[in-house]
Formats: C-alpha cells, sequence, structure tokens
C-alpha cells in the first residue's frame, strides 16, 4: 500500500509535531479505535505490563505514566488491589489528556500535560514509570530513555510495553497484512482522519527491535533489562531496572 507524505514518521521536531497532531485529531475515537483495532488485546497487554512494575511495598509509591494518551495504563494500575500511592499521568497531546478525563472518577491519578523528551519532575522523583505503545513515537529514543533514568529512584523499574515485528514467517505475513491491508483502512472510516492510521505501521516498521532496545535501556543508564514477546510478538515487554 502506497504511502502519503504525511503518514510517513519525520525526524526531530517534525516528527514530534507530526505525532501531536495525530494523537490530538484522533483522541475522540482513540478508545474505540485502540481495542477494536487489537480485537481487546491490549487489555490484556496492559495487565501484564503492570505486573511487572515491582513497587515497593512498604510505603505508597510515586508512578509515572509517560505518553499516558487517555488513562489507561494509570487506570489498570489503579484497579490493582494491593496499589498504594499516586500516579502522574503524562502526555504532550492536551486533548488525549482532556478525552479521558470523564474516566477517571476520583482514582489518585494526576494528569500533566509535558513532554517525555523534557519531563518537567526532578531527579529520582518516581519509584517506577510505564510507558504503552508512546517510545516507538520519541523523536529520541534515547534521550527519553535517559529522561527516564534521570526521574526514576535507584533500584526502581521502567516497563515499556511497544508494537514490534513477529519473528516467525507466518505470523509476520499475517500480522503486515492486517497492519498495512486492514487496519489503515478501518482507522480510517471510523476515526475519520486520512492518515494516522498508515503512520501507525509505518512507525512500527522504522522502530528498532526489541534486543536493539534493550540495548538502547543500557546505554541510557539502566542497570539491567530484559524483554519478552507477547502474542507471537505482535508487541514486547521491555523490564529495566535503574
Amino acid at each position: 500500500m502506497a504511502t502519503t507524505p504525511d503518514a510517513r514518521p519525520e525526524r526531530g521536531r517534525a516528527r514530534e509535531n507530526q505525532v501531536q497532531t495525530i494523537f490530538s485529531e484522533i483522541a475522540p475515537r482513540y478508545d474505540l479505535l485502540n481495542h477494536v483495532l487489537s480485537l481487546n488485546i491490549d487489555r490484556r497487554w496492559r495487565r501484564k505490563a503492570v505486573g511487572l512494575l515491582a513497587l515497593p511495598g512498604d510505603r505508597p509509591a510515586v508512578v509515572l505514566d509517560a505518553c499516558a494518551g487517555t488513562y489507561d495504563l494509570s487506570l489498570e494500575l489503579n484497579r490493582r488491589k494491593d496499589f498504594r500511592g499516586q500516579i502522574v499521568a503524562s502526555d504532550f497531546a492536551r486533548p488525549m489528556l482532556v478525552e479521558g478525563r470523564g474516566k477517571l472518577d476520583q482514582a489518585p491519578i494526576r494528569p500533566i500535560c509535558a513532554d517525555t523528551l523534557r519531563l518537567p519532575f526532578p531527579d529520582q522523583a518516581f519509584d517506577a514509570a510505564m510507558v504503552a505503545f508512546g517510545v516507538r513515537n520519541l523523536s529520541d529514543v534515547d534521550a527519553g530513555f535517559r529522561e527516564f533514568a534521570r526521574v526514576l529512584r535507584p533500584g526502581g523499574r521502567l516497563v515499556v510495553l511497544e508494537f514490534t515485528t513477529p519473528p516467525r514467517t507466518l505470523m509476520r505475513w499475517g500480522y503486515h497484512f492486517y497492519f498495512h491491508r486492514v487496519l489503515p483502512v478501518i482507522g480510517r472510516i471510523v476515526s475519520g482522519h486520512p492518515w494516522a492510521y498508515t503512520y501507525l505501521p509505518e512507525s512500527v516498521k522504522e522502530f528498532p527491535g526489541p534486543d536493539a532496545l534493550l540495548e538502547k535501556l543500557e546505554d541510557a543508564g539502566f542497570a539491567s533489562a530484559e524483554w519478552n514477546y507477547l502474542t507471537g510478538g505482535i508487541a514486547a515487554i521491555h523490564v529495566a531496572t535503574r
């Protein structure tokens, strides 16, 4: 499928503007499309990611949910019966945060409009950090990981949930067919946006694989890091300790 120029991931500041524009414009249909296009598998992935945070048990935790969107990952953590503390949900596309506010109710989730590459928090401010499907959209992944390392306390975990390319041939063929033929059409019809859901597979295609991402985490200052595939390699979870 040919891509429009707008759908191709940009570089540097142009990438930041591109991503901010996309997510601001699709915010009203974002939740619906997330669950429909993933066949609700994304809910299971988020539960898995939250379960790997390893929060302190002796005191309330302060957790960063970066690129938080409409708070699905934050709310998944807040639903845990053993969770005590506060979640700071940051995203630089303000319409996403606004769209999700109705889901917050009385949850201890503090929304902040902020850029993950320039987090407005002091050093070692968080016990843990998490990000779902946001690292791929950063204009500088290395700088983003350095920011996570900066704001995490020693021993704190970063959990990254992100799309990747399945390693097995048959699964990879089906994945590419869905991502490049089916998803853009459904996304365009439901969201009304001409190219946002063509940008998605393009951004996954250019994103580093799990091993390369692991090296970036270690280069950013994380003491240890590991990863695992989810659902045959459609997505992967990286866990890194500061």
